[in-house]
């Protein structure tokens, strides 16, 4: 299956890491990034075909990677667009926000559109991503889109597009979260007395193998409850996080999270996306 990514930023690198990782030939990988720097890392990292124009090969490969910020999605997709009509490869978005109708709006109303949310753990094979489909794609382009998408960690579909917002509150953004729980607990550390590459160690190895432990087929709430004693230095530790109604603080971030990719697709009606 020869495989196509438009941006070679982050998320694109990430994937296309996972994909050579899992012994996916570099022959079959093509990337469209703008940014000179980022373009020769690719090629010289990877071995893929790195260009500047994704027409070079948009209408020569079997599936699209369409990973470019929302805002520039449209104007991304609109040189493409009579190759993507004309070849006919399954599409896949990565973009938070962006619905599939507002894709196929830009891609063509025949465009067979997957729309995706990996996380940065991608980049390790570590990753966790949500897929979306319509019944207008087929069961052979979902196994393409999970092939590409399962080379950098755990899938899961989901069969209801508005729930696309809440995967990229959860895990699309949940690294964040993760680390912004170890700066806190690393300054907490230092605010205490301990120095900082001593907290930043303990913190970092701390939060790895507590996420080791949760890919075990144990309950969150029973591995918390494996690692807490009755009366405990834990169990102190966890009641000041009750008090202080840390469920309310989550929930509060997720929902903001929703909300902005909500708007993200919104402002793109708006502008005539």
């Amino acid at each position: 299956m020869r495989t196509g990514f438009v941006g070679g930023g982050h998320m694109g690198r990430a994937l296309i890491a996972a994909l050579r990782r899992s012994g996916v030939d570099a022959q079959s990988l093509f990337v469209a990034e703008p940014n000179t720097d980022l373009r020769t890392a690719l090629a010289t990292d990877f071995g893929v075909h790195a260009s500047s124009d994704a027409k070079e090969f948009a209408g020569d490969v079997d599936c699209l990677v369409l990973a470019v910020k929302p805002q520039d999605m449209a104007a991304v997709i609109a040189p493409l667009r009579p190759q993507l009509e004309r070849s006919q490869p399954i599409v896949i978005s990565v973009a938070a926000g962006l619905s599939t109708s507002q894709l196929q709006r830009w891609c063509g109303p025949q465009a067979r559109i997957v729309r995706a949310m990996p996380n940065r753990p991608a980049s390790l094979g570590a990753g966790a991503t949500g897929l979306y489909a319509d019944k207008s794609v087929s069961s052979t382009d979902r196994e393409r889109a999970e092939r590409v998408l399962s080379a950098a960690g755990m899938t899961v579909w989901v069969n209801d597009e508005g729930l696309m917002d809440v995967v990229t509150a959860l895990s699309g953004s949940g690294p964040a979260y993760f680390f912004r729980l170890a700066e806190a607990l690393t300054d907490a550390a230092v605010r205490h007395g301990l120095d900082q590459d001593a907290a930043s160690k303990l913190a970092a190895a701390t939060l790895h193998g507590a996420g080791l432990m949760a890919g075990t087929d144990q309950s969150m709430a029973r591995l918390r409850e494996s690692v807490t004693s009755k009366g405990g230095t834990t169990a102190a530790a966890l009641d000041s996080f009750t008090e202080a109604n840390l469920d309310h603080i989550v929930e509060s971030a997720v929902a903001a999270a929703i909300e902005r990719g909500r708007t993200l697709s919104q402002q793109q009606d708006n502008t005539g996306g």
